[in-house]
């Protein structure tokens, strides 16, 4: 069972080695939606927008032995769920770094260089000429960087940041090796929020995390900072984002991810200074093709009774 259009040449693939029920209408299934299409399934592909809760796992035929999520993340999948029934959950790390880091980057120089209200006065046909002062933006290079959540992806932010001319702080339990990219490690949050001119979330979704970017931890940020999020939308409190970015205490705002997409706090959309996408990060045909592929080596390698290579654990 595969829950969404894939790219051609993932869903080519699928049809050689595997009889698929696809759905190809990419709108959220129903529970009748998953308890009809799964009905003759070994196994499940499914994607960050398919929520597959305790009552979805709990409706799966018994043959579904393996859920393989189109997505590094998988906050969507009740994983206890899955494990109480025996099922292998598998997701697709590694593959998406380079192009979500690339629109961290995107959103970085947007929000800081007013893009979204420069192409709005260019699509109104508003634009009556140059001035000196007109839709004045803040300067990258020399500004730092403060990057929470350094992985894989954090750490291809910095790299990126540092080409820009930005010093780039990390916080983080352990310090992370150089590996070509000089940062500052912060240990512990005292010293970390009060140098983050621009800050950049990537942080998992999980319990401890949501709403993890609060009121009191956007307060210690200096004031006129921008904030970028590419990570999950849960993560953000968007009460507190949103009351920061109408004082001006938070500049700008560039958001590639909301809570509860597809629907999102209209307020974003009415402020002037967020620059907004809609879940873009890996959005590339190249990224979304290898996404697929390493979905697909997780079910192969299932099938013929060999470890998965991304099998996600609990905990």
């Amino acid at each position: 069972m595969v829950t969404r259009r894939l790219p051609g040449p993932v869903e080519e693939r699928l049809a050689r080695d595997y009889d698929v029920v696809a759905g190809r209408d990419d709108r959220p299934l129903t529970l009748d939606d998953w308890r009809a299409r799964s009905a003759q399934a070994d196994a499940v592909l499914c994607t960050p927008a398919d929520r597959v809760s305790r009552e979805v796992v709990e409706l799966l035929p018994p043959t579904v032995r393996i859920v393989a999520t189109f997505s590094v993340g998988y906050n969507h999948v009740d994983l206890g769920a899955c494990a109480e029934r025996g099922i292998v959950v598998t997701n697709t790390p590694d593959v998406l770094t380079d192009a979500t880091a690339d629109v961290a980057l995107l959103l970085l120089l947007g929000a800081a260089r007013r893009a979204a209200e420069g192409e709005a006065l260019m699509r109104a046909r508003a634009w009556t000429g140059w001035t000196p002062t007109q839709l004045l933006g803040t300067h990258v290079g020399g500004k730092s960087l403060g990057i929470v959540g350094y992985g894989r992806i954090g750490q291809a932010v910095a790299r990126r940041a540092l080409a820009f001319g930005m010093t780039v702080h990390y916080l983080s339990r352990r310090e992370k090796a150089d590996a070509g990219s000089p940062a500052t490690w912060h240990p512990d949050e005292t010293s970390f929020w009060p140098v983050c001119q621009f800050l950049s979330l990537h942080l998992p979704a999980t319990p401890e995390t949501r709403r993890y970017l609060d009121a009191a931890r956007l307060a210690r940020l200096p004031r006129g900072a921008i904030v970028v999020n590419t990570a999950r939308g849960d993560v953000v409190d968007d009460d507190a984002l949103i009351a920061a970015l109408k004082s001006g205490h938070v500049a700008a705002a560039g958001l590639d991810v909301f809570d509860g997409e597809p629907d999102f706090r209209p307020e974003y959309a009415d402020l002037p200074n967020t620059f907004l996408l809609p879940h873009l990060g890996s959005a590339t045909f190249e990224t979304r093709c290898a996404m697929g592929y390493r979905a697909l080596d997780n079910l192969d390698a299932y099938f013929a009774n060999r470890e998965p290579k991304d099998v996600v654990r609990r905990g």
